[in-house]
């Protein structure tokens, strides 16, 4: 027997993608110099194609990213041909009839800003604010929703782990500037959006991580789990919580948090070690990240209180073999319409990725395979996955079928 569980009306259907990942030929921005991502996938001069293809597979919507490298090589100096690149962009989403959904920075910065300090600059805020009133002008009458920032306590965090670009490690004074400078930088922006789009919808992406105590009777992990949550999901939401109009939620990981000393390296004199973290890891991606489909009903819960309407902007695997996909499109959704029975204002969900792509970092690369759409790196050609046609069916119907 099946359930069938319906969405609502102009639910959006989606799947992102970022400018670094798949576009190719990006060399003038931070993260080139170490990691290179060379051609990608070349959707730089094949967005019509694969835009064919979300029209195909029956998407509403599409979330992508515009690099501010080609936008604003020079400090000051704005490339028009890039401007109308992405204008061409646009437009082609136009004519499919598919939402835009407009990142104005996922991670990637360019040289001379970075040259200047970066984000640890605090003159990074007023370059930020240059480079969006620019897209603004330019691109503005085709944007229909705006994302500030991509996750950015992922990018606050690698200057205390050094994976991100500038590669500093344990730089408590800058993470503080940093932080600070990102939140001036989103209210610039979502005020000069604002001034130009009175009734533009802006917000961020906001990777939100499920923590919960490992054993609930535990007072010590109950503490810690609200200290992870509040410092991780929750302080920058509230800094910001009077600019933003929706909530982007990405949503990959559960963390069940554990207060687990290492005894044994204790007696050895080798210091007070302590495990924060430990999944069961029933299911894991071939990242080895935990399939946890239900923690997004409870960060949906979370985030409700915020009162506004969510999005998911990302939520996905990677799954090279296409094995788990299915399942976890279906888990997942399962439980966002569960929280949509319950109240929640949920208007979208867009997976992670369109594409296989460029993954982030020294574990990533080209390897890990995200995708709906397989990408062959030596011929680029694209081959839908058979989990891309069973998430077009659920688009195509705006439901979910579930067998029981």
């Amino acid at each position: 027997m099946a359930r069938i569980l319906k969405f609502p009306k102009g639910f959006l259907w989606g799947s992102s993608t970022s400018a670094y990942q798949v576009e190719g030929g990006i060399e003038n921005c931070d993260w080139a110099e170490r990691y290179p991502a060379g051609q990608a996938c070349d959707h730089y001069n094949r967005y019509e194609q694969d835009f064919d293809l979300l029209k195909k597979f029956n998407q509403n919507a599409h979330r992508f990213s515009i690099e501010w490298s080609r936008i604003e090589p020079e400090l000051g100096k704005f490339n028009q041909k890039e401007i109308e690149h992405y204008r061409k962009v646009l437009l082609a989403l136009k004519k499919r009839n598919i939402k835009s959904v407009v990142t104005l920075w996922h991670w990637t910065n360019p040289l001379w800003f970075m040259e200047m300090g970066g984000w640890a600059n605090k003159k990074s805020i007023n370059y930020f604010e240059n480079y969006t009133k620019v897209i603004v002008k330019e691109l503005g009458d085709l944007i229909d929703f705006w994302v500030i920032l991509n996750e950015p306590m992922i990018y606050i965090s690698g200057y205390s782990t050094g994976k991100f670009p500038p590669f500093q490690r344990k730089n408590i004074f800058k993470i503080r500037k940093v932080f600070n400078n990102l939140i001036k930088a989103h209210q610039t922006a979502y005020q000069a959006i604002h001034t130009q789009y009175p009734k533009a919808k802006v917000s961020i992406s906001k990777l939100t991580n499920y923590f919960e105590p490992a054993r609930k009777w535990c007072p010590l992990e109950i503490f810690l789990a609200e200290i992870f949550h509040y410092l991780w999901n929750e302080r920058f939401l509230k800094k910001i919580k009077n600019h933003f109009d929706y909530i982007g939620l990405d949503y990959y990981f559960h963390d069940r948090i554990v207060f687990y000393p290492d005894i044994q390296k204790i007696e050895a004199g080798m210091g007070v070690k302590v495990a924060f973290i430990k999944n069961l890891n029933e299911k894991v991606s071939d990242m080895g990240w935990e399939i946890y489909p239900e923690g997004i009903y409870y960060v949906l819960k979370y985030l409700s209180k915020f009162q506004k309407p969510i999005y998911i902007l990302e939520n996905g695997l990677a799954d090279a073999k296409d094995e788990k996909r299915k399942d976890f499109i279906k888990d997942h959704l399962f439980w966002i319409h569960k929280a949509i029975e319950n109240g929640i204002d949920i208007r979208g969900y867009f997976h992670w990725s369109l594409m296989d792509n460029y993954e982030w970092g020294r574990m990533g690369g080209f390897g890990p395979r995200f995708g709906l759409i397989e990408i062959d790196y030596k011929t680029m050609e694209r081959e839908p996955r058979p989990s891309a046609y069973y998430y077009a069916e659920i688009c195509k119907n705006n439901s979910l079928t579930i067998e029981q």
